[in-house]
């Protein structure tokens, strides 16, 4: 029997894994890098052991200081979370060789996955397609589209897809240093870029008594950079006999390799319904909570029990219904995907669905590591009416702090593509990501007035009203991450009510420093309003917004020139384009730079034709976000 168990992760899986540990009296280890200390992960742990540094190649990454802390601490078992170390044959072996219970597959399984060509053979005796790969040094014109992809790791980093020949050779230098970076390999391999696919995985559950489940399909299609972002179980649409092939294929693989746990095996699944195997993934799934909701299981219990020994039960459990998730990430999409670092000063769901955070109200979204927040998973009896709960759960959450993915994740589930599972294919963001992220048509303008009023209110000790007339109050507010637009808010507050020049139809029924509620055209809404600094955050039942309130008075020393190119990011300048250097002529669009963050590589380029006129930035410089990397002038 397990008593304790170390997670070697951080993070929104360490505090899952954590759950079912409690809910099983098995007492929990964590570890931390510095960054960490204060992390929700840590606090909620029984013990945990400091991990020296901020890097993950220092802390996350390094096995022999994890199986150390381990055994420090007193723990019996190992459970490696997902990223990381997770599929490291060396890491589990190691974990086996210090006397401790690894909560995954054999050392053997995992090295046999992490070879792609072992596991294409797998599945060709399996009968499933496979995608040939393509040298690099050879590949032609008639090949493209390409896709580079790291042998290492998972998540999307060390991936990207290439149109152009002439650009293959700087991807695959980028895609090996992002995947050394996250994963300590940088190993890449080259094959086909199928447009249109479907990304299609099945669920697997293998224990040492020959039993191996396949738990449904799940469908991961909605993706930005090689990244998931909405998925759903079961994968909607597909045919009997394509639904049977993926899980035969599935079952075959993992006896085939003497599989123990929980795994996953993807597949791409073309236009014209062929199967592409992709991987397997010999760890727990980011979106696993689908699975476990329509099958009603805890796979995390489940692990630790055929980690013990324990014959998985006689009978497969029936699914029932439909379940999808969406992951909130501290990003701007209309920015590429930027993601955003500070204080997560609230978040907080609406009752009905299930929240897998990495976060709590205070904690602080670092540089450091991936900026997911939450898992957001809403299960229902049907497809339609899953996706209609998490689109309103989302709609109506309360999100103060950094820029978040939020508004697209909503606008996604609401799409006609995506709610009618007509246009579930990895090319959803490319075709309709504009769309997704425009600024909203109108409406922006009620939610300041609100934001006004409460400040007014929050400000005066008479609740901002006034018994002589006067001039109008006069405040300015600008969409949060938005230059473009403002709304100046014009108002009077007296005994007549409100008076608010550019807003006719709106009277005031109820003002409080948190809470407004006006009647808009004969339609009563209620606002909240949060203030952190110069940041507003309100919310209504119809959706959320954020503002930052202008001054009246700016300071012109604030002002950026023109063609300055800011670090949207705190990060580290880990490479500058070839030869680059001041007085360059550069065209629109042209990259000039590479910035990591968050283990991801940053593009930095040129915002419109014109010269290089200053470029401060230096290889292995550290900067703070707004930090001036290049000026172009037009």
């Amino acid at each position: 029997m397990i008593g304790s168990v170390l997670v070697a992760n951080r993070g929104e899986i360490a505090r899952r894994v954590f759950r079912t540990c409690r809910e099983l009296g098995v007492a929990t280890v964590a570890v931390h890098s510095d960054a960490d200390a204060d992390a929700p992960h840590v606090r909620e742990a029984d013990t945990a052991v400091r991990l020296p540094g901020d890097a993950p190649a220092d802390t996350y990454l390094r096995g022999d200081l994890i199986v150390k802390a381990a055994v420090a601490a007193g723990a019996d078992a190992v459970h490696p979370g997902y990223g990381f170390l997770s599929e490291s044959e060396e890491f589990a072996a190691a974990v086996a060789e210090a006397g401790l219970c690894w909560i995954g597959p054999p050392p053997a399984a995992i090295a046999a996955m992490a070879s792609k060509t072992r596991a294409k053979e797998l599945m060709a005796a399996a009968g499933v397609p496979l995608l040939a790969p393509v040298d690099p040094s050879a590949a032609t014109a008639a090949e493209l589209p390409l896709l580079v992809k790291a042998a290492a790791g998972g998540g999307g980093r060390g991936m990207r897809v290439v149109r152009e020949l002439g650009a293959l050779g700087g991807e695959l230098a980028s895609a090996r240093a992002e995947a050394a970076a996250a994963f300590g390999d940088g190993e890449v391999f080259v094959e086909p870029y199928v447009e249109g696919g479907r990304h299609v995985e099945v669920q697997v559950l293998a224990d040492t008594h020959g039993a191996v489940w396949t738990l449904g399909t799940r469908d991961c299609s909605l993706q930005r950079r090689h990244q998931k972002v909405i998925e759903e179980a079961p994968a909607p649409g597909l045919p009997d006999a394509l639904r049977d092939t993926l899980h035969r294929a599935a079952a075959q693989a993992a006896r085939a390799i003497g599989y123990r746990g929980a795994g996953t095996v993807e597949f791409l699944v073309s236009a014209d319904g062929r199967a592409y195997f992709l991987e397997m993934n010999t760890r727990l799934q980011v979106e696993h909570p689908v699975t476990e909701e329509i099958y009603r299981i805890d796979l995390v219990a489940l692990q630790l029990s055929i980690a013990e020994g324990r014959p998985l039960p006689a009978e497969l459990p029936a699914p029932r219904g439909h379940a999808v998730e969406a992951r909130l990430y501290a990003e701007d999409p209309a920015a590429g995907w930027q993601p955003q670092t500070g204080t997560v000063h609230r978040l907080a769901l609406p009752d009905g669905v299930r929240l897998d955070s990495g976060v709590t109200d205070g904690d602080t979204v670092t540089v450091h590591y991936d900026p997911m927040l939450a898992k957001v998973i809403a299960w229902a009896p049907t497809r339609q009416e899953a996706v209609r709960k998490l689109a309103g759960a989302l709609e109506r959450a309360h999100i103060h702090g950094p820029a978040t993915n939020r508004d697209l994740l909503v606008r996604s589930l609401r799409h006609p593509e995506f709610a009618g599972a007509t246009g579930l294919d990895t090319g959803f963001y490319d075709r309709h990501l504009a769309a997704l992220t425009a600024p909203e048509p109108a409406g922006d303008a009620v939610y300041a007035l609100a934001a006004a009023l409460a400040d007014a209110h929050g400000r005066s000790r008479f609740g901002g009203f006034r018994n002589v007339p006067s001039g109008p109050q006069v405040k300015t507010y600008a969409p949060a991450g938005d230059g473009q637009r403002a709304y100046p808010v014009r108002y009077r507050l007296g005994r007549d009510g409100l008076a608010a020049e550019d807003f006719p139809g709106v009277r005031l029924c109820s003002l409080a420093a948190d809470a407004v509620v006006l009647e808009v055209d004969g339609l009563r809404r209620r606002f909240t309003v949060a203030r952190y600094g110069d940041r507003v955050h309100v919310d209504a039942p119809a959706g959320a917004r954020t503002f930052t309130a202008l001054p009246r008075f700016p300071d012109p020393a604030a002002r950026t020139e023109p063609g300055s190119l800011l670090a949207p990011m705190p990060g580290t300048v880990v490479r500058i384009a070839d030869g680059l250097a001041e007085g360059d002529r550069v065209a629109a669009g042209q990259p000039l730079l590479w910035l990591e963050a968050m283990k991801m590589e940053h593009k930095i380029t040129a915002p419109a034709a014109g010269t290089l006129t200053s470029l401060p930035a230096r290889t292995g410089q550290q900067v703070e976000v707004g930090a001036l990397l290049a000026v172009v002038t037009d």
